[in-house]
């Protein structure tokens, strides 16, 4: 499920929106915290368009100087996770405090036969790179993905 940027009165939802050889995510919601669970789930899609099961729970927790690197770092969290620990993650709890996030993910074991994955997301990126709250009161975080 996604929702159009330009919806001013958005509840939360994500999107990709186009980049030359990866792919942007962006998250909506009505606080940061909430915007960064929605980017985090545009991130999953990228992987994979079949409903993951949140089966197993893990805590995540990072740290940087601001709303927009701290994005990067919880993206690059969610990613490392996927790779160490050959999961996919559907249900993302977010907690940020000035510049400290703490999460809980929530997911399953990928099963290449049901997920079919269509990439493995390299790493966040600077580029494209914005954090703000919008017209409306709203939330958005976005950023590029290396795929």
């Amino acid at each position: 499920m996604s929702v159009p940027s330009h919806a001013a009165a958005v509840n939360a939802g994500w999107e990709h929106f186009p980049h030359a050889a990866d792919v942007g995510v962006r998250g909506f919601g009505p606080t940061p915290a909430a915007a960064f669970e929605q980017a985090a789930r545009a991130l999953t899609a990228v992987v994979t368009h079949v409903d993951v099961e949140p089966s197993i729970a893990v805590e995540v927790r990072c740290e940087a100087p601001d709303l927009e690197l701290l994005l990067v770092e919880w993206l690059n969290a969610v990613i490392y996770e996927m790779a160490v620990r050959r999961m996919l993650f559907s249900r993302f709890a977010v907690r940020i405090s000035d510049t400290r996030l703490d999460a809980t993910l929530w997911g399953e074991p990928v099963d290449v036969a049901r997920h079919a994955p269509a990439c493995e997301p390299k790493g966040a990126t600077y580029t494209a790179l914005r954090v703000a709250e919008e017209l409306g009161g709203f939330w958005s975080a976005a950023c590029i993905v290396d795929v």
